[in-house]
């Protein structure tokens, strides 16, 4: 769930937020920087890209599930109204970029969305000149920057509060294994990149071709890396939809035992709920939102919309919440990406979040893993970013 699959489609996670909504207040964002001047006293003109229109099978349903998100959130405002208007991307990068143009000459101070990485790098790119910024759903890290900010979660955000809680654990020695795919390679450099700043060691890197074969060519590699470095983790760029409940059947026939190297996997190991099943995985690690909050962000929206979330609707309501946050200083520069990027972060549907100056975010996560085919938080999520891991 955390992969970033095609390079254009980002995946995020569900996420929640108490019934009141308890937006994070943001501290002090002054300072000027790139984005539009407000007046806090009127509604806020949003803009919302969602995919509808699109001839991909699933997108009317993820447009409906963000476009639900959002006002669920803007339910739960106090002293902030938001105007908002959603526009269509029919998930084209042409078409995101049109309606980017016409949401601003519409009125829109700020933009939420689209989701793929292309649109909203096309979106981001139309409004530039605009003075307007994006919160794209997007988490590949490619196209962040500038005016784009990215919601959803990275591989560099995951990878690094992994790795740190390794070294807690007195883990020093750590093989990557890693597809040769964009995204693959993508989860290898997050991975390398949190290693060379941590107490971990990178004790080698094993790639391997997304197919049947080429996991099974790769594992006398795999063991030989870790016997040769005397590695006592592993850390696997593999999904449940791809290599992971091969590996975690042809590691331990091999002899790199969970037992004595520890599993670490850059992608969520408990969705699909069926590779809690995989007798390789037990003892796993993995990162996951704020528990608490991701189940009660899911039974609020189940209980007023009828039915279950798209794993990355919340991304909406965190773009509404954070929107509000700032707005509700009552700062004609609330929306400027200084106050965007403010230290202090926001409270999403899934833990604290916070974004970056170079386009990117950090997400507070949760440590879990698997016991007897059950999630169990080894390490619970910060609540403010002077918390662990950061």
């Amino acid at each position: 769930m955390f992969t970033v699959c095609k390079p254009v489609r980002k995946l995020a996670k569900s996420a929640a937020v108490l019934a009141t909504a308890a937006f994070l207040a943001a501290c002090d964002a002054g300072g000027l920087g790139g984005g539009p001047s407000i007046n806090t006293s009127e509604p806020v003109p949003v803009a919302l890209l969602v995919p509808a229109g699109s001839a991909n099978s699933g997108d009317a349903a993820l447009a409906r599930s963000l476009e639900n998100a959002a006002r669920l959130a803007m339910a739960d405002l106090q002293n902030v109204k938001i105007d908002l208007r959603v526009y269509d991307t029919r998930g084209s990068s042409n078409t995101a970029a049109s309606v980017a143009q016409q949401a601003v000459a519409d009125g829109a101070k700020i933009i939420i969305g689209p989701v793929y990485a292309q649109a909203a790098n096309s979106a981001g790119l139309a409004v530039l000149n605009n003075n307007v910024n994006v919160l794209s759903f997007s988490n590949n890290t490619s196209i962040a920057g500038g005016n784009v900010f990215l919601l959803g979660p990275t591989f560099n955000n995951t990878a690094g509060r992994l790795v740190s809680f390794a070294g807690s654990q007195g883990k020093n020695g750590m093989v990557i294994v890693h597809s040769n795919d964009a995204a693959g390679q993508l989860g290898q450099s997050a991975i390398a990149t949190a290693l060379s700043s941590s107490r971990v060691n990178n004790a080698g890197t094993v790639g391997y071709d997304r197919s049947q074969q080429g996991v099974i060519n790769s594992v006398p590699t795999i063991k030989a890396t870790v016997d040769a470095a005397g590695a006592d983790s592993l850390f696997l760029t593999a999904t449940t939809a791809g290599a992971l409940p091969l590996y975690s059947q042809l590691l331990p026939e091999a002899g790199v035992s969970p037992t004595n190297t520890q599993y670490i996997g850059l992608t969520r190991w408990d969705i699909p709920s069926q590779t809690l099943e995989l007798p390789g995985v037990q003892g796993g690690w993995f990162a996951l939102p704020d528990p608490s909050k991701a189940q009660a962000y899911r039974q609020r929206y189940n209980n007023t919309y009828g039915e279950a979330p798209h794993p990355i609707s919340g991304l909406a309501y965190d773009g509404i919440a954070a929107i509000a946050a700032l707005v509700s200083q009552g700062k004609s520069n609330a929306l400027t990406a200084a106050a965007l990027t403010q230290n202090a972060g926001f409270q999403g549907v899934g833990g604290i979040f916070r974004l970056r100056s170079n386009g990117t975010n950090e997400r507070g996560l949760a440590v879990a893993t698997i016991q007897n085919k059950q999630v169990v938080v080894i390490d619970p999520a910060p609540q403010s970013f002077s918390g662990a891991g950061f």
